[in-house]
């Protein structure tokens, strides 16, 4: 096997699970940013900060996996 084809296939799958990761993290933070939102409708503005913030922070995962994997 060509080991720059096996080198390009390690770094896709790198950056498929990073996504796949950062994915996980967004879907976490929505969720749990709903229930909180559903619990104390009052508290909604900090949760909505608080929710982006987490969010950000968990793309920078996809963003670190895809450019700085290969």
């Amino acid at each position: 096997m060509n080991l720059h084809l096996l080198a390009d296939m390690t770094g896709s799958i790198q950056g498929g699970l990073g996504c796949l990761g950062a994915a996980v993290g967004v879907g976490f933070v929505g969720a749990k940013a709903a229930e909180a939102v559903g619990r104390n409708p009052g508290a909604s503005g900090k949760i909505l900060v608080q929710g982006i913030i987490g969010m950000a922070l968990a793309e920078a995962v996809a963003f670190y996996a895809l450019f700085l994997g290969k």
